[in-house]
């Protein structure tokens, strides 16, 4: 059973979906959430602690991130953050030659060392683990409490990459029995949604055929964003 300390913020964003369809896809919703949450800690009080300027050090973090950063207008936090992440990269990047590659020298390591800071990211690290805890907890919410299953088949949509996730933290967290109720439920709220979008998406490219002109567009002006908002999710 997961720890479940999510299930407020959860239900909060299930809510306000169902409430605003435009709203979109209640997990997107926590995923910013929590991004928001992460920016606002790390260009606060966090970057000063020693624990954390070693993370930041060593991770660094992935181009979203770092726009993201900058978007917040702090670039005095952003300035402190760089300064001690560049200069523990240069420490590790002094070039060993060719013979040094060759016998996984100094140079294997400062190559092996980029790797890891393409891989890294601070930020996507501590969101991914949390949002892996909201999906745990969201799935154990619809498999205990049949309100929460209402709020399911309330949902506008969910995006195809985080039903995926759901369905897997789903799958491990109930039994197969229950799992299957809980794919068909969920699956129906994203295949009603599939459908509408197919056709709007459909409409919309028939609008730039003279025929169509005169047809009014309906919900189709809008169907590309939504299409890949749908694919994609935030």
């Amino acid at each position: 059973m997961p720890e479940k300390i999510y299930t407020i913020p959860i239900n909060e964003a299930f809510d306000a979906c169902a409430a605003e369809p435009s709203e979109g896809c209640p997990f997107c919703r926590l995923k910013a959430m929590l991004e928001q949450n992460e920016l606002d800690i790390i260009l606060g009080g966090a970057m000063m602690e020693p624990d954390v300027r070693i993370k930041t050090n060593e991770q660094g973090f992935c181009r979203r991130h770092f726009d993201n950063m900058l978007g917040k207008n702090n670039r005095l936090g952003i300035g402190l953050i760089l300064e001690s992440h560049l200069d523990e990269l240069r420490g590790k990047l002094e070039p060993g030659g060719i013979s040094a590659l060759l016998k996984g020298g100094s140079a294997a390591a400062a190559l092996e060392r980029l790797d890891k800071l393409d891989e890294g990211c601070y930020l996507c690290g501590r969101v991914n683990h949390s949002f892996d805890r909201m999906l745990s907890n969201a799935a154990y919410l619809w498999d205990s409490d049949g309100e929460f299953r209402a709020k399911t088949k309330a949902q506008p949509y969910f995006c195809l990459p985080h039903f995926k996730l759901w369905s897997k933290a789903a799958r491990t967290e109930m039994s197969k029995k229950r799992f299957e109720e809980f794919y068909a439920a969920a699956s129906e709220v994203v295949l009603a949604y599939f459908d509408t979008l197919r056709a709007d998406v459909s409409w919309f490219c028939k609008k730039f055929d003279y025929r169509y002109d005169a047809e009014p567009w309906g919900n189709s002006k809008d169907a590309v964003e939504r299409a890949v908002k749908f694919l994609r999710g935030v």
